[in-house]
């Protein structure tokens, strides 16, 4: 009798499959029907992947589920175009349990399947790719501008630790300061080696302070743009907002319907207390700082102007501020107040008005 292998594992089943993501390999658990059916660590390479989904789980309905890490997006764009499910989850959200003392990618991969099977996960907000490669150029700005205040602390320790800084104004450097350094080096005697080092420091600051002028350009022509033109103008209408905070906004917060209450925004944006309670005890901490931290410093500092021009914003923080006797929660809860006012308006497709009590 003729023998026939089958090289399949299932066939038109459902299966549930967690990826544990690095550099240079991946490893799957694949679960059905509540047990594991395969294991395997394979190249990190989409093509491997897709050529096992092929061969071993045909015609079957597959679900896969990895962390969002250091590769992005660009793995779920490729699942989702081949017809399979996938999901990305938080790393800080996934389920685990509170006895777990081992850790390793074939632990986390079964972890992941099994959490996935059970319907038991937080998942991700995936921006279209579109969405992806215009918020790089808000992420980039931001590590230019990095970039530029390390280089300036690196001139000014330079000229402490050679005993220039005598010559120079003390306190804070504003940047006409920076652009009058050239010259005030030229009037002090200067070794060639002191002056060739000061020379490239300068050169390296110059650069980056172009770099940051032409991002700053091209985020402008991006707030006029198509997509963003409504949302920016709707941003903008709020005290403290700019042009530049307000397509930065709209870059990384995407469509904010997706929020359905408020409490879920302020959350996403990281600015609710934390919370400690047990039994009768309740007990409120710190912020939670979930989410991006630019973000926060955004909106913290918009804060700030806001207060100054919106009579509710102010009492907000007159109010906090005279509870808790510190500025810095108060000005925190007039941001949270601004990002939900903000949400609010992007949502019913207004500008802001001043002096809205809700």
């Amino acid at each position: 009798m003729k023998k026939i292998i089958r090289s399949y594992i299932l066939k038109g089943a459902e299966v549930f499959v967690g990826l544990e993501d690095s550099k240079k390999k991946w490893v799957l658990c694949v679960r059905s029907g509540g047990v594991i059916v395969n294991e395997t660590t394979m190249p990190a390479k989409y093509e491997v992947l897709r050529n096992y989904f092929h061969n071993k789980f045909p015609e079957c309905k597959i679900c896969l589920m990895y962390e969002a890490g250091f590769r992005g997006f660009g793995l779920h764009d490729q699942i989702v175009s081949d017809g399979w499910k996938c999901v990305v989850t938080p790393p800080h959200l996934v389920t685990e349990e509170k006895c777990q003392r081992k850790k390793n990618d074939r632990i986390d991969s079964r972890r992941l399947a099994k959490n996935l099977e059970n319907n038991d996960y937080r998942s991700c907000n995936v921006p279209d790719k579109e969405l992806r490669e215009d918020r790089q150029l808000t992420r980039s700005y931001g590590q230019i501008q990095t970039d530029l205040a390390r280089v300036r602390n690196r001139i000014r320790r330079a000229l402490e630790f050679h005993g220039l800084d005598p010559y120079f104004p003390a306190g804070r450097w504003y940047s006409r300061d920076y652009k009058e350094l050239n010259a005030k080096l030229e009037e002090l005697n200067l070794s060639s080696s002191l002056r060739f080092a000061f020379d490239i420091l300068i050169m390296e600051m110059e650069q980056l302070r172009q770099l940051k002028k032409n991002l700053l350009v091209e985020l402008r022509r991006l707030g006029k743009s198509g997509r963003y033109k409504k949302t920016v103008d709707i941003l903008k209408s709020a005290p403290g907002i700019g042009m530049l905070t307000a397509i930065r906004l709209a870059l990384e917060w995407g469509d904010v319907s997706r929020f359905k209450r408020k409490e879920c925004f302020a959350s996403f944006t990281g600015l609710t207390p934390s919370e400690y309670s047990t039994g009768e005890q309740e007990r409120k901490g710190h912020i939670t700082k979930q989410g991006n931290r630019a973000v926060r410093g955004w909106l913290i500092e918009s804060a700030w102007v806001a207060i100054r021009h919106d009579g509710i914003l102010y009492e907000k923080f007159y109010t906090v501020w005279k509870s808790t006797g510190s500025k810095k929660k108060a000005i925190v809860a007039v941001a949270r107040k601004l990002a939900i006012r903000l949400r609010a308006i992007l949502l019913n497709n207004e500008l802001y008005q001043v002096g809205i009590v809700q």
